[in-house]
């Protein structure tokens, strides 16, 4: 196991300066937060250098000169294979690999794909606020099946969502977008966060089975955001759903990508994993019909240099960010502790809970972003019924982490 400072070769402790370069993290903030002195914690993208290996395949690239039109050879999908079975022991099938322009995206493409106007989709608050968007935005409805907190850590909670989901299909009959009177009032797709996004909880096996058994029994498509699935803290393990059972395979459309791994966010190159051929195909139409499956020549060249070289890279980036979530758990019981973050088993996102400073919604806003000089993802975000949380980004070097937290603390005093 590696330690910080010993025997790593990668560097992850210098700050880089990324003003200057049309960073939406750190470029944005007079247009998100209405002031440009903060330190941006928010959207989840690293502030770290991606791979070497990555960096050199994309100057070679660069070098060549002409950027014409791509495809991506059996070299990509071998990667994604390899990568795939390595890190999260599931065996799948270059043919069941689909590329999408980013996760976000592929989750639109499905919802487009599968369900009709006023159909129902279940989500997970709190939640990613695409989720949300992606589902409104469509003319879909959503079904929140709240994630129970019990003493500090989110649980599903699998017996309310077998009654939400019994409930919808027999109480619907408001044709609210009065585009269809024939569609059938029953649930059709569930999204899954795995790992979950912003709790940080790593879903265990048992949680995912009962979770997969009620949607195969009621005939409804899991579609599963795993693009945190690569950083996952020491003892835990991600699990995709798909990989449990045959029926799971045929019935879940899995999203990955190499953008939060390996500080690649701004490539949108990302993949669908559809193992249901009829499904992949229903999927690849709308993919062909909205044009946007061409990508882009750097991204996939940095996709397979990231899966074929970037696992060294990977595994001390985890060490390193999981001492920056220690750091930061330790700050907050020793020095805040009126502000409570959740123990991530997962991602550089922590939720915390500021329910003991007695300020919600814009108030609590105005204290990070105003007097602390954070910028934060606002909880109610992820919920309405979450006014009293923000989430924040420890994608960061320690210096750049201690200096928030320490403004954070100065603006209590």
């Amino acid at each position: 196991m590696y330690k910080v400072g010993e025997n790593m070769k990668n560097d992850f402790s210098t700050i880089i300066n990324r003003k200057g370069t049309n960073s939406s993290k750190w470029d944005n903030c007079k247009d998100i937060f209405g002031r440009d002195d903060i330190i941006p914690m928010w959207v989840a993208d690293l502030d770290f250098k991606a791979p070497k290996e990555v960096i050199s395949a994309m100057e070679e690239k660069l070098k060549h000169g002409i950027y014409g039109y791509t495809y991506r050879p059996e070299s990509f999908y071998d990667s994604i294979v390899d990568w795939v079975k390595r890190r999260h022991n599931w065996d799948i099938k270059s043919e069941w690999i689909t590329f999408t322009p980013g996760v976000v995206p592929a989750i639109s493409i499905g919802i487009q794909t599968f369900t009709q106007p006023g159909d129902k989709v279940i989500i997970q608050p709190p939640i990613y606020p695409p989720f949300y968007s992606t589902v409104k935005n469509s003319g879909r409805i959503t079904i929140e099946n709240k994630l129970n907190n019990i003493n500090g850590q989110y649980h599903m909670d699998i017996d309310k969502l077998k009654e939400q989901i019994k409930a919808a299909d027999i109480s619907f009959t408001n044709n609210t977008y009065g585009v269809n009177n024939n569609f059938d009032d029953k649930v059709k797709m569930f999204l899954l966060c795995n790992p979950h996004n912003p709790t940080g909880r790593v879903w265990t096996k048992e949680e995912l089975l009962n979770l997969g058994k009620i949607c195969t029994e009621n005939n409804i498509l899991i579609v599963s955001d795993e693009i945190h699935s690569d950083i996952i803290y020491s003892g835990n393990k991600h699990i995709p759903v798909a990989s449990l059972s045959k029926e799971l395979e045929q019935s879940t459309i899995t999203c990955i990508a190499p953008s939060k791994t390996f500080s690649l966010a701004g490539l949108s190159t990302s993949v669908a994993i559809i193992p249901n051929e009829k499904l992949r195909n229903m999927f690849n139409n709308t993919l062909d019909t909205l044009h946007i499956g061409g990508g882009n020549i750097f991204g996939s060249v940095a996709l397979e240099a990231a899966y074929n070289y970037g696992e060294e890279w990977l595994e001390e980036l985890l060490v390193y960010l999981e001492e920056n979530r220690n750091f930061l758990i330790k700050f907050f019981e020793e020095r805040i502790p009126k502000i409570k973050p959740i123990h991530s088993q997962s991602t550089y996102l922590v939720w915390l809970d500021c329910s003991a400073l007695g300020l919600e919604g814009r108030e609590l806003m105005d204290f990070f972003v105003n007097e602390a000089k954070v910028g934060v993802n606002p909880g109610k975000a992820f919920g309405q019924n979450y006014g009293n949380f923000v989430r924040l980004n420890i994608g960061c070097p320690r210096k750049t982490l201690e200096e928030g937290l320490k403004r954070i603390e100065t603006a209590l005093k």
